[in-house]
C-alpha cells in the first residue's frame, strides 16, 4: 500500500464518514454501516456504493475485514495513518 492510496481514500467525504462511524463503533457489517450513515449523516447511498467505498478503504489499508459465517465485519486500522504522521514528525520528537 502506498501513501497515495491512503490520501486518495481519505479525499472522499463519504469514506471519511465511514471511518468516523467505524471509529465510533468498530466491527460493523455493511448493513449496519448503511443504516448509521443514513440515520446520522443523511447519506442515502446504495449498499453497493458503500461497499465500493469500503473496498477503497481496505485497499489503502485503513479498513480490515473479518468473516464470521455469512457476515463480514469491518474494522478500522489506523496503521497507515501513523506511518504518514511519522513521515513528517520532527526528528527531535521521534
Amino acid at each position: 500500500m502506498a501513501d497515495g492510496d491512503v490520501f486518495r481514500a481519505l479525499a472522499d467525504a463519504t469514506r471519511r464518514t465511514i471511518l468516523d462511524e467505524l471509529t465510533d463503533r468498530d466491527g460493523q457489517t455493511l448493513f449496519e454501516l448503511c443504516g448509521r450513515l443514513a440515520m446520522k449523516h443523511g447519506i442515502a447511498s446504495s449498499r453497493q456504493a458503500i461497499s465500493q467505498h469500503l473496498d477503497v478503504l481496505e485497499t489503502a489499508g485503513l479498513v480490515r475485514t473479518r468473516r464470521e459465517g455469512r457476515y463480514k465485519f469491518h474494522h478500522v486500522d489506523a496503521g497507515p495513518l501513523e506511518a504518514i504522521v511519522e513521515r513528517w514528525r520532527p526528528k527531535e520528537t521521534r
